[in-house]
């Protein structure tokens, strides 16, 4: 057989392929001649083919079937086989093939090999591809390598030993004292390679730490030598001595000084000088720099020494290279809660970066400029930031807006110039403002009393231009349905007010309900404006009510209801409309910087954003009058409170159907009114309402799937024909149920209402329950029914039950 071609001729031949399949021919040709010289067992030439298949596995070509060969290199006692077994071994085999196994042998008879360079390639393979049995097997001859007097030994032991100790962390402490006396090795390839060592067994040993600080003066030795050193070529990057090495230590430092006071105060020193000597001109010393200000932040240094490390962050802001601004950037932001002075002295620079054209570092100045406002420099960050909003890219519009609006809520100097950033926000983000704003912008005109004449007129002059922006346009209509009466009064704070007739305000609104630009949401929001500028707008009454009724057969569900119970109000109540459109109380908000968790402001003193139960059936019962524009031909459906904000149309209307109940109008059925119950009824307590003190007997409302739902009962005392129902479910199933919500509805003649659940997850095997009480009012003593719809999460999968209860006993009605 002749002799196989060089790995260089056959490097040639295919670099000078012009095809890909040119290339394949190639390959494909010589793989099937080392595949015949494999098979003659042809000892004279392994060596180049197994070079070859080498090269070919790194173009990517399967090479699997040199594994075996590698083997029989590394068993060869000529070291330029052993050379390409070794090699050949890192790149074709790995663990979880069973031929590495194989090796086991082989690698415990190189690791006492006389030669050092034998003993190195052994170490470098049991550190690249080396299983968990493996360096169980070998770990003691690693260990004793690492006492090795020979340097270049010693290095490559440690890099073993690393491998070892992520593959078998139990090991660990067998490499304790001779990883210690590593430390103390003047050659800078084995105390960087002790270094690494150490840092890798602090991450899997917190015990370790204990162990190690102890070297701490000694590291800071080392590195004082390093920096203090004279030049040397054969360490010497950039001007700077073996920047790797001082890396290395400065990490080491960071995770012994950690929590831990007498370490810090060791390489406080050592940390300022490396700060103040390292050369910035050059990437290698910016690197060495980064990891001192990683190092200053996370252990327990000096305030000089943040400062320090601030400002070196800061000249890292006016570096040209964008990967150094972004790292600066990155750092200060974890920085600004700790050391915000010192971060604020950079705020001009940082304001600049919002100009850069890298759209990952205007990110991060955009973030970082918002944690830098405060009470005291609210005014000209906020003028930078909408500079930034009106320039920016759309991707950055949503965010910042957000950014804004909770910055002025929490550090706005007075109202009027909050509503002023508002504004300005809403013409200038138009519809990247957020839908969950929109909610919160309104509570804060609502509650700006002296302002609602300027906001309406601000608002209104916006719309005149632009009805594009869905967010502004719906705080606009909300205010203009409001207070529509202060925009025709003229009574500004403006020099020259501009004096509106109704029939623009109406125009207005109209074109904006007829516009293909305005989503549905926006046009309920109109519909309501012009609803109830029908009490503000004397003149206007007949235009109004002709606008509503054109929504009347819309095909829109939600505008169609809205237009039809309108209609109602003209033609049947006429005589309340005034009362019930009248302006809202003040919506006095209870969460911070979240959704909307409001209440109506009244006299009472609320806590924790809720009335007591009494004090909550009293004021419906109150405003039950103004909303029951309904007759009584309808059934009443109660949701809980908690569940009122996720209710929909279509669920009540199919939670009602097949009650055997009168046909309900069109214009007739509203899920979230109040019913009116008598005032002076305060619910008994859940332990009470357990225990059936009258001898009603407890029902079964619902049992499947492992949700089971019991009723108790209770009569009132006050009043006879109110019934306490308390509700327990429970769950027998192994996993919670979480989203618990009931909803519930009875024929005409009950008056139902729901009161919050103690909880929204019912706890599996029965550990716990959900309990939540209801009241029936039941003037004409009929039999009781009741339609349930249960809704909750299961197994990360939704559920909805709906069930009749008809079976209630007879002293519940009697």
């Amino acid at each position: 057989m002749p002799a196989p071609v060089r790995l260089r001729e056959l490097i040639r031949t295919i670099r000078a392929a012009r095809t890909q399949a040119e290339e394949r021919d190639v390959i494909q040709k010589e793989c099937a001649l080392i595949r015949s010289s494999f098979r003659e067992e042809d000892n004279t030439y392994r060596c180049r083919n197994v070079a070859k298949l080498i090269y070919m596995h790194m173009l990517g070509y399967p090479a699997h079937f040199g594994q075996l060969e590698c083997l029989k290199l590394i068993a060869s006692q000529r070291f330029t086989d052993k050379r390409i077994g070794y090699l050949g071994a890192m790149l074709l085999l790995d663990e979880r093939q069973d031929v590495h196994l194989l090796m086991t042998n082989c690698l415990k008879n190189d690791l006492n090999h006389s030669t050092q360079f034998v003993q190195g390639l052994s170490l470098c393979t049991l550190g690249c591809m080396g299983s968990s049995d493996m360096c169980r097997d070998l770990a003691g001859e690693v260990e004793k390598l690492l006492k090795n007097s020979n340097s270049y030994i010693r290095k490559k032991a440690a890099l073993a030993a690393v491998h070892v100790i992520r593959k078998v962390p139990e090991l660990l402490e067998m490499f304790l004292p001779a990883t210690k006396n590593l430390l103390n090795d003047k050659n800078h390839g084995v105390l960087h390679a002790a270094v690494v060592l150490v840092i890798e067994m602090c991450k899997h040993s917190p015990d370790t730490h204990t162990y190690f600080r102890k070297v701490v003066p000694q590291l800071v030795k080392s590195l004082k030598n390093l920096i203090m050193s004279g030049y040397s070529p054969e360490h010497d990057v950039s001007g700077i001595s073996d920047p790797f090495l001082q890396v290395q230590i400065l990490r080491l430092l960071r995770m012994l000084g950690k929590s831990d006071d007498e370490a810090s105060e060791q390489m406080n020193d050592i940390l300022a000088q490396v700060a103040t000597n390292t050369e910035t001109s050059k990437n290698v010393g910016n690197a060495i720099l980064y990891e001192t200000v990683l190092t200053v932040m996370d252990i327990k240094s000096e305030s000089g020494l943040r400062v320090l490390a601030v400002n070196i962050l800061g000249r890292f802001l006016l570096n040209n290279d964008k990967n150094i601004r972004y790292v600066a950037l990155t750092s200060l932001l974890k920085m600004v809660q700790t050391d915000h002075n010192a971060v604020q002295r950079h705020r001009s620079t940082i304001v600049d970066c919002l100009t850069d054209l890298d759209v990952s570092i205007k990110r991060r100045a955009m973030d970082l400029c918002f944690a830098l406002v405060n009470g005291s420099n609210v005014r000209g960050m906020m003028k930078e930031l909408l500079y930034f909003l009106d320039h920016c890219d759309p991707e950055f519009k949503a965010d910042c807006a957000s950014g804004i609006f909770l910055a002025a809520e929490k550090y706005a100097p007075n109202k009027r110039w909050h509503i002023d950033t508002i504004m300005r926000v809403l013409t200038t983000a138009g519809s990247y403002v957020r839908d969950d704003s929109v909610p919160l912008l309104i509570q804060l005109i609502s509650n700006a009393n002296s302002l609602h004449a300027y906001i309406v007129q601000k608002l209104h002059q916006a719309i005149r231009v632009d009805i594009s922006q869905q967010p502004l346009v719906q705080v606009a209509v909300w205010c203009v349905g409001e207070y529509g009466d202060l925009l025709l009064s003229g009574e500004f704070e403006e020099e020259t007010p501009v004096q509106v007739t109704e029939d623009e305000v109406l125009d207005v609104l109209e074109k904006i309900l007829h516009s293909s630009l305005s989503a549905l949401a926006t046009r309920e929001y109109a519909l309501t404006a012009v609803m109830k500028l029908s009490t503000r707008l004397q003149s206007s009454t007949n235009r109004i009510r002709k606008a509503v009724s054109i929504y009347g057969s819309s095909l829109d569900v939600e505008l169609q209801q809205r237009a039809v119970e309108y209609n109602a109000l003209f033609m049947r109540f006429d005589h309340m409309r005034p009362a019930l459109l009248e302006r809202m109380p003040l919506i006095q908000k209870t969460g911070t910087n979240g959704p909307m968790n409001a209440t109506i402001h009244g006299d009472e003193k609320e806590e924790g954003g809720s009335l007591p139960a009494q004090e909550q059936l009293s004021q419906q019962a109150q405003v039950n009058n103004l909303l029951d524009l309904l007759d009584d031909s309808k059934p009443t459906v109660s949701l809980p409170e908690a569940s009122k904000v996720h209710q929909a149309r279509g669920e009540l209307l199919d939670l009602l159907d097949g009650l055997n109940m009168p046909d309900l109008q069109s214009s007739g059925l509203s899920a979230g009114q109040p019913q009116l119950l008598p005032d002076g009824i305060a619910p008994p307590s859940f332990q009470n309402a357990s225990n059936s003190k009258q001898g009603i007997p407890s029902i079964t409302a619902f049992n499947q799937n492992g949700l089971k739902i019991e009723f108790s009962f209770e009569r009132s005392k006050a009043n006879p024909n109110m019934l306490f129902i308390t509700l327990c479910a429970s769950n027998s199933t192994e996993m919670d149920m979480s989203n618990f919500v009931l909803q519930a509805a009875v024929p005409k003649s009950f008056q139902l209402q729901l009161m919050s659940p103690s909880g929204s997850i019912i706890p599996a095997k029965n550990s716990g329950a959900v309990t939540q009480l209801m009241r029936v009012l039941n003037s004409q003593k009929h039999p009781l029914r009741m339609r349930l719809k249960l809704m909750y999460n299961h197994k990360e999968m939704p559920i909805e039950v709906m069930t009749d209860v008809n079976e209630f006993p007879a002293q519940a009605w009697e």
